[in-house]
């Protein structure tokens, strides 16, 4: 069964996230929501998250970050990203 995500904007660029029962704590700039062609920065944090999730289990995912850490971790996350919303 797929984890259900729950992503609730807690000001212009901070974003609270639950999976799983786990709190995680996410910044994402408007830009680069833009950039990535998501339609809107929660968006933008849900895919991510559904990226995340494809590769590792919930408990292994940094409670805190911006989003742009993780391509740090997986290179191929800001494609993969864009291909999402093409």
């Amino acid at each position: 069964m797929a984890a259900v995500i729950e992503v609730r904007a807690e000001g212009d660029s901070a974003f609270s996230v639950r999976v799983d029962g786990r709190s995680f704590a996410v910044t994402a700039a408007e830009t680069l929501a833009k950039e990535l062609g998501a339609p809107d920065q929660v968006s933008l944090v849900r895919g991510s998250f559904e990226f995340l999730l494809e590769r590792e289990r919930a408990v292994e995912i940094l409670p805190r970050f911006d989003l742009t850490v993780i391509e740090r971790y997986f290179p191929e996350w800001r494609e993969q990203m864009r291909r999402r919303w093409r």
